[in-house]
């Protein structure tokens, strides 16, 4: 009989080859990607691939234990990105957190479950894009989430709740911790934070976020663990023969139809192993990496500002100068301060306050100067005239009173330290109008990308900045907490009371760290303006790309970005649904 030695090679390769079709193709394991891979296969008939470049982290203590915020920052499961020099903080490189698991970012944030306010949701549609507003959100903020009333012990530890705002049988747990701090602790905050103007807000997530609460959290407050995204939307549904996860996965490039170059035939992946191999995708690629990876992946395919791809000769198949602009983040400080008790209980006591609060009045800004320099610092790729347009919408919205401030206060509990006297005391600008980019550092898809977001580009932001801190410190000074709780860092030496403002700036650039709430960098905005997706989340110019996750949010918003991924990433299931229903499986 002839040795059929010949026909391994070939049988192998039929073997990996087979049943890499499917219908859709979502690279990314974060709160958008597996929200989408939940609703798209709910379809039996629907094939759904996810890649993900992490690994299940569903029995590391770093990420289950609620009481281990930062424990998991630096390891394997964070992506450890850093930024380019920042040329205007004293050319600090600033390091940036992002999940590196099943999961994504929601394995190692800080749980924080805190909705955009109205108004910034409702200026996505002033924008041109048609049916993102509030209104037509809150349904899907709502249908993601499983509420859990709050204990009598939670109420009376501060916790509080509307409940029409909430959903009750969707797949994501959001409650209180059985930790919540009790006595009186939770009170004095709230009188210290009146005494300054800020009304002690019932529900933080009913569009109005401005006040101070006890904020609520993604976790499974009965089982007392995190509940990140593979918890509420993979392992329900991990068994669906319809779906399939790669995981330690790296999404290299789109690939395109030999026909029709704006198609996408489907996604290039390198396995752990270094295999390299092609998953096709008949109806869509879907693009969820983060808006840190997401607009590089984009790069990578042919998509993005011709001048950015030609230096790796990466043939344009999109001109699209917006891919990686736009990019947003937030500059956060704390200040620690000690107790003469110790505090047995974890506590999310979060203040938000707006432009009234802090400053008084807005002051008058000269919103075209703004966006020459803005725009000047990102090679002109997104143009004046579009940022001045842009700016003068985010002005407006400070001028309406949206909040602009954020002082959230933790104990060493909150970290996986135990009991101690000692508070943690982060604070932030929300809006800030400096903007950066994300862009290829070289053609190989393993190489970081390159990441600049600017910080302080804008002289505006350094002075709200040092405005919020100047209002966290006169809360700790406010009666009662002022008796509760004496700063230790930076210190009344290291910054007296009077201190000018050039030597709060100095301390601001010098000790702040990334809030790791990027985004913009794939904005929804026209292709005029430098927008990258249309209002149903296309990539312009594209017959079957999408992106979904906060790359396409084009304004930071007042809240935390979790609660709005899952909200847009549900909306973005239904868009796509409705996109194929005519066309049928």
């Amino acid at each position: 009989m002839p040795s059929l030695n010949w026909a391994i090679p070939f049988l192998s390769l039929c073997l990996l080859s087979e049943g890499l079709s499917f219908d859709y193709i979502i690279v990314g394991a974060g709160p958008s990607g597996l929200t989408l891979a939940n609703r798209l296969s709910a379809n039996p008939q629907i094939r759904v691939a996810v890649v993900e470049a992490g690994s299940d982290v569903r029995n590391n203590p770093n990420v289950t234990d609620v009481t281990k915020f930062t424990t998991a920052l630096g390891t394997e499961i964070d992506w450890q990105y850093k930024s380019v020099a920042q040329t205007f903080a004293g050319h600090r490189v600033i390091d940036y957190h992002s999940g590196k698991a099943l999961g994504g970012t929601s394995t190692i944030n800080g749980m924080t479950y805190i909705r955009a306010q109205k108004a910034q949701i409702d200026s996505w549609e002033a924008l041109g894009n048609l049916g993102w507003n509030w209104d037509s959100l809150l349904p899907y903020y709502r249908k993601s989430e499983h509420f859990d009333v709050p204990t009598a012990a939670q109420v009376a530890s501060g916790a509080s709740f509307d409940q029409v705002y909430h959903g009750e049988t969707g797949p994501l747990n959001v409650g209180f911790p059985y930790s919540l701090l009790n006595g009186t602790f939770t009170k004095d905050v709230q009188d210290s934070w009146e005494a300054l103007g800020v009304p002690v807000s019932k529900e933080l997530n009913g569009g109005d976020v401005r006040g101070i609460s006890v904020a609520q959290s993604t976790l499974d407050r009965d089982a007392n663990v995190r509940e990140d995204a593979a918890r509420a939307y993979y392992y329900p549904i991990k068994d669906r023969s319809n779906l399939r996860l790669f995981l330690n996965t790296t999404a290299n490039r789109i690939v395109w139809e030999s026909h029709n170059e704006t198609a996408a035939k489907g996604i290039e992946v390198t396995h752990a192993d270094g295999f390299i191999r092609v998953l096709n995708a008949r109806k869509e690629v879907i693009i969820s990496a983060g808006s840190l990876r997401s607009p590089a992946i984009l790069e990578l395919s042919g998509i993005g500002n011709p001048n950015v791809l030609s230096r790796f000769d990466i043939p344009v198949k999109v001109d699209l100068p917006g891919v990686g602009e736009n990019l947003q983040d937030q500059p956060n400080n704390n200040f620690i301060l000690q107790s003469n008790a110790t505090f047995n209980g974890t506590m999310s006591y979060a203040a938000f306050g707006n432009i009234s609060d802090i400053l008084g009045q807005l002051p008058p800004v000269n919103i075209s100067e703004f966006a020459l320099k803005a725009s000047s610092a990102i090679n002109n790729s997104i143009s004046a005239t579009s940022l001045t347009y842009l700016f003068q919408l985010q002005y407006d919205l400070l001028a309406s009173g949206v909040p602009d401030a954020e002082s959230i206060i933790g104990t060493t509990l909150n970290f996986g330290l135990g009991p101690s006297s000692i508070v943690a005391s982060a604070f932030w600008l929300l809006m800030p109008f400096s903007r950066g980019h994300v862009h290829i550092s070289s053609s190989d898809p393993l190489v970081y990308p390159s990441i600049d977001p600017n910080y302080f580009l804008i002289d505006f932001d350094l002075d709200i900045q040092i405005a919020v801190a100047k209002w966290t410190r006169k809360f700790w000074q406010t009666e009662p907490v002022s008796h509760l709780a004496t700063e230790v860092t930076p210190g009344f030496e290291a910054l007296p009371l009077n201190a000018t403002d050039e030597a709060w700036g100095e301390w601001v650039k010098s000790t702040f760290s990334a809030n790791s709430h990027p985004l913009g960098t794939a904005a929804m905005i026209s292709r005029e303006l430098g927008g990258v997706v249309d209002s149903r989340l296309k990539v312009y110019g594209t017959k079957n790309v999408r992106v979904v996750d906060a790359s396409i949010m084009p304004l930071q918003v007042s809240g935390h970005l979790t609660s709005t991924l899952y909200a847009i990433a549900e909306k973005a299931a239904d868009l796509i649904i409705e996109d194929h229903a005519d066309i049928g499986p």
